[in-house]
């Protein structure tokens, strides 16, 4: 039966890695990325366990914004698994993969749409999701040194590419929705593929590679770490050394103490705006303003810089291995963690809809202690349960159903031409 396929990311495919059809770990991973949006989504007020006043805020700024560049590195790995892991396939089983993406991406993206009609205060990656799937269908003949060579360079390049075709033609405007225009989706969005393809492109020259090998693995926790701190120090340096958070207060003192940096002398005024400054950067939510390069030196998440990419693709890489490692090791312990990862469709298009008809009861001031907990508590409790008794998600279930209709559609189509 459909409902007990073994995986519904992948066909079988040659190779070392098609002795395990499916990696645990990899699902543990994406879990952990849908319950960083939860956190996200629902706030540091909905927390019971860590309080504003207690790390809540801490743990906030660690998966803002790198919860949904994992979920779309995770997004790249599984499109490699689904055009032949370590071997990239090629003619028909190609064709009929490509056929299968693009029906999954539409459908996605047409729940996204749905979704971010129901008016939650969220930013709805899915749109955005399913376009990622279609701009990364010619690299999928790929192998991972040249998929690692694309990523490098759109990493260098996209950010001051970016910065220069906003600053030029594309004025910031006020966000009407998630993701409105063919703009936001490149550019100026919550997740602009400017800069998420690069997340996507890195998890497909994961996805090539055999992920079951030690070796592989320890390579990429080391090469994960070395990234992380790159990013981290590459900012470090220059934002303090090199004086961009200088500049970048020289930029923006006019407007938020109404005199130029040289005029004030109250060293309180100046830690003042430093403050604000890097809170403004902790706020950005896609891409950089345009009104100083010194911004393409922040690390901060969704700013679309190098150094946050690469910090980012970094921390995921370590996020998957140690995953991989304890399911490995825990696989019982960790089954109800990998459950919500081999349905992270239908964990997320649930937890969208109950917070919508949380704030249809009781309004946007629906923030209460332990919500995020419950959200938690309660994916993880129905997907083990779901899992045991059916199967893939239901979302899950309806894409692999239709995937699977196109591709008999497109055969049936092509047979009749014959």
């Amino acid at each position: 039966m459909a409902q007990k396929r073994p995986d519904d990311l992948a066909e079988p495919a040659s190779g070392p890695a098609s002795a395990k059809t499916r990696i645990d770990g990899i699902d543990a991973a994406r879990a952990l990325a849908v319950f960083g949006m939860f956190v996200v989504h629902l706030g540091v007020d909905s927390m019971g366990l860590l309080s504003p006043e207690n790390y809540a805020w801490d743990l906030h700024g660690v998966v803002r914004g790198n919860s949904s560049a994992l979920f779309a590195f995770l997004a790249g790995v599984s499109l490699a698994m689904m055009t032949g892991r370590t071997r990239p396939i090629s003619g028909e089983p190609l064709f009929r993969s490509v056929v299968r993406i693009v029906t999954r991406a539409v459908l996605i993206a047409l729940l996204g749409l749905i979704l971010d009609m129901m008016a939650v205060p969220v930013a709805v990656i899915l749109t955005y999701y399913g376009g990622f799937f279609l701009l990364a269908l010619p690299l999928v003949k790929l192998r991972s040194g040249a998929l690692w060579t694309v990523a490098g360079v759109l990493a260098v390049v996209g950010p001051p590419l970016s910065f220069l075709l906003r600053d030029a033609f594309f004025p910031a405007v006020p966000r009407t929705g998630a993701l409105t225009s063919f703009t936001e989706f490149f550019l100026t969005g919550y997740y602009p593929a400017v800069t998420f393809m690069v997340f996507v492109i890195a998890g497909m020259a994961v996805g090539r590679l055999d992920l079951t090998a030690t070796g592989t693995r320890l390579r990429l926790l080391v090469g994960g770490a070395v990234a992380a701190a790159c990013g981290h120090l590459g900012s470090w340096l220059a934002l303090g050394p090199l004086g961009g958070m200088d500049r970048l207060m020289e930029v923006r003192a006019p407007e938020l103490l109404g005199a130029p940096l040289s005029t004030i002398t109250d060293p309180t005024l100046v830690e003042e705006l430093r403050y604000l400054v890097r809170d403004e950067a902790e706020s950005i939510s896609g891409q950089v303003p345009t009104d100083s390069w010194w911004w393409l030196a922040v690390n901060t998440p969704h700013t679309g810089t190098t150094f946050e990419i690469l910090e980012a693709i970094g921390q995921g890489l370590v996020v998957m291995v140690l995953c991989m490692w304890l399911c490995d090791r825990a696989r019982i312990i960790m089954y109800p963690l990998t459950s919500v990862g081999r349905m992270p469709l239908t964990v997320y298009t649930g937890h969208l809809v109950a917070l919508a008809l949380i704030i249809s009861a009781v309004g946007y001031e629906f923030h209460t202690p332990w919500l995020l907990e419950q959200f938690v508590l309660w994916s993880l409790v129905l997907a083990t349960l779901w899992r045991l008794v059916v199967g893939r998600g239901p979302a899950e279930i309806v894409l692999g159903e239709a995937a699977d209709g196109a591709v008999r559609l497109v055969d049936s189509l092509r047979e009749d031409r014959r």
